[in-house]
């Protein structure tokens, strides 16, 4: 069961790494609730944009896992340890001006059509570089990261494959649905 889990974990990392190991920059125009999985794809864009009503958790920990599609991985190069393990080790909500200050996102808009629409103009000011210098900077960028993120993944996937069938994740799932706090035991 453990090997099954690990695997898929893998192939879950991967889906998100394909996104970061695009050659070409990545935007992303982020509006409404950016959780848990959504943290990792943002994380793994090269320029985060978000709508006022944006509101961003890492909140594995609080159902009893530890999140393993990239984001504790990738975050350290977007904003300070301290408020990567506030979100990481409390699992809470916070909205996009303080995503903004923590440097999760680039810049915050008044609404979703705006986001977007600064996301497009970017992305045109970008083309309208030499294709080659801009793939070429990305590159250099992300080799200097590569390494740690691999490496990082890997150990996450192997910690939550043994970890994932635990009576912990069992409480919060069953709390979720039960609509209570959770109950956790350490096991």
């Amino acid at each position: 069961l453990a090997r099954r889990t690990h695997a898929q974990v893998v192939a879950l990392q991967s889906s998100i790494s394909a996104v970061a190991d695009c050659p070409k920059p990545v935007l992303a125009a982020i509006h409404g609730w950016c959780i848990g999985g959504g943290v990792d794809l943002a994380s793994a864009c090269d320029i985060r944009l978000c709508s006022a009503d944006a509101v961003f958790s890492v909140r594995e920990t609080r159902m009893a896992m530890v999140a393993d599609l990239g984001s504790l991985q990738r975050l350290p190069d977007l904003v300070a340890y301290g408020y990567l393990a506030e979100l990481a080790f409390t699992g809470k909500d916070i909205d996009a001006d303080r995503a903004e200050k923590m440097g999760l996102v680039n810049k915050v808009l008044p609404d979703r059509e705006s986001a977007l629409a600064a996301a497009l103009s970017m992305a045109a000011e970008i083309s309208a570089n030499s294709p080659l210098a801009v793939q070429g900077a990305k590159a250099v960028l992300a080799e200097a990261r590569r390494s740690r993120i691999e490496g990082g993944l890997r150990f996450v996937a192997t910690w939550n494959a043994g970890r994932l069938h635990s009576d912990d994740l069992s409480e919060a799932v069953a709390a979720f649905f039960e609509r209570r706090p959770p109950t956790f035991s350490g096991s």
